[in-house]
């Protein structure tokens, strides 16, 4: 380790930055919220440092550098883009034994400017020494997906209480085990969901307690997208971080299952047509068992939650076990494959509404509303609708639909192995079986689906009529 690191506190003490560019503009960005006096020497500086120094934010030293304005100053940063000024700044400073930064130059700073995770007052620090900045970036970029923002709140509570909580467990190993119950459990979760009152109260019952308290199991649904890892949010991320166990729905993804953390228990509870099936009674009896030993549980469900994901079900069964539960939504397979196949869901000239639909109901019972989903100028997408277009193709056209409607099928939606097949609704079916269209697929009817052949952008162009045939694909 060549640099030391630390974190300067600079609240009230002078600070020269030599340069009043766009590089001098976002230093003094920086240097203001940490309330140092920012003083800022150039002959010229930008429209908004005019405005910072006409509010009396910062000080404009109108003028070319000189050794005086280092007097009483605590910290320089040299960002002229003048290599030669640079090196006098810097000179002029060393011999005053001032840290001085000079922008993109490590061999004239003594000290670095990091890339900085502002979780305030927890705050991230990313070095390179100046080797690599846009590496030190792109790890900053990677942790901000790791830590969400609710890590400030939380540390500014723990801050408020610490007095208590040090006078509660003298002992150091006693109010570390405390501690981390918290940040690790009920409250911070309370803290994560904007519910800081409830946490509060709950820390301060904590603090009248006799013992430690227990941490209680919770489960999360986490929508996973319907298989780009990249679609994944931060929040899922970040639960998939926490998991202890992780149930997964079988279309999740490998890239998506890649990102869980490496020690916690994979449990896939899939449902297939005609193939295996784990029933819903034993997904919520795995959640109900591991929730109650006190573990975090991720239930991750490929797409979103819900929609047709049966989300509401399980958060009904998760109420009535009391079982602590939050739901991070997923961008949802309707949504996503059609942006990966070139096909806007909603368009002035063809679409004015989008209807869901699976696909299942079309032989079941729970009859769907034919004449609702046939509408015109409406786009109709179809949820797992890889075994049962037949069924629906019949029905939407019974209903008033045009056989000439475009539709698409998408096959693998925002995966490596995409594939979209064009055609009419008339030959829906028949195209599905003479390309043996696999699952996961779902199915898009309306005007907007005539799009993809010009605005497709994602793995291959999109496929029409009957192909050659192929030995290796299996329909679903």
């Amino acid at each position: 380790m060549n640099l030391y690191p630390m974190f300067a506190n600079l609240a009230g003490r002078r600070v020269l930055v030599v340069g009043g560019g766009s590089v001098g503009e976002r230093k003094v960005a920086a240097l203001c919220k940490t309330g140092a006096r920012v003083e800022v020497g150039a002959p010229r500086v930008s429209r908004r440092l005019e405005k910072c120094a006409a509010g009396g934010e910062i000080v404009h030293l109108r003028g070319h550098f000189e050794d005086a304005w280092l007097d009483g100053v605590w910290l320089v940063v040299a960002a002229t883009g003048n290599r030669a000024l640079n090196r006098q700044i810097a000179a002029a400073a060393e011999q005053r034994r001032l840290l001085v930064n000079v922008v993109d130059d490590a061999g004239l700073s003594s000290f670095q400017v990091p890339a900085v995770v502002d979780r305030h007052p927890l705050m991230i620090a990313i070095s390179t020494g100046g080797a690599a900045p846009v590496l030190a970036r792109l790890v900053r970029e990677r942790i901000e997906s790791l830590f969400d923002a609710s890590l400030g709140p939380l540390a500014t509570l723990a801050q408020r209480y610490r007095e208590r909580i040090r006078r509660k467990f003298p002992d150091i190993g006693q109010r570390r085990g405390f501690l981390e119950s918290l940040f690790r459990g009920k409250f911070a979760a309370l803290v994560r969901l904007n519910q800081a009152l409830r946490a509060e109260h709950m820390l301060k019952r904590s603090l009248r307690g006799n013992n430690i308290p227990r941490n209680r199991g919770s489960v999360v649904l986490v929508g996973a997208g319907p298989g780009d890892p990249g679609l994944l949010t931060l929040n899922g991320l970040r639960a998939l971080n926490e998991a202890d166990i992780v149930l997964h729905d079988r279309l999740v993804s490998a890239g998506v299952l890649d990102l869980i953390r490496r020690d916690a228990t994979l449990i896939e509870v899939g449902k297939q047509a005609g193939g295996s099936h784990t029933s819903q009674d034993h997904i919520h009896a795995l959640m109900l068992e591991h929730a109650q030993a006190g573990r975090r549980i991720v239930r991750l469900k490929g797409g979103d939650p819900f929609i047709f994901g049966r989300g509401g079900e399980e958060l009904e069964y998760l109420r009535a076990h009391d079982i602590d539960f939050e739901v991070v939504p997923g961008i949802t397979a309707a949504i996503a494959c059609a942006a990966y196949a070139g096909i806007p869901l909603t368009h002035r000239d063809h679409a004015q509404a989008v209807a869901f639909a699976t696909a299942h109901q079309c032989e079941s019972s729970e009859k769907p509303d034919w004449s609702s989903l046939a509408r015109q100028h409406q786009t109709l997408v179809i949820y797992m609708g890889v075994r049962e277009l037949e069924s629906a193709q019949k029905r939407l056209i019974e209903h008033g639909r045009s056989p000439q409607t475009p539709v698409a099928m998408i096959e693998n939606g925002s995966r490596p192995e995409q594939r979209v097949i064009c055609g009419t609704l008339g030959e829906l079916a028949q195209l599905a079986r003479d390309h043996a269209l696999l699952s996961p697929g779902l199915v898009i009817v309306g005007e907007v689906a005539g799009l993809a052949d010009r605005l497709h952008w994602y793995a291959q162009a999109p496929l029409t009529g009957t192909p050659a045939p192929s030995p290796n694909r299996r329909a679903a």
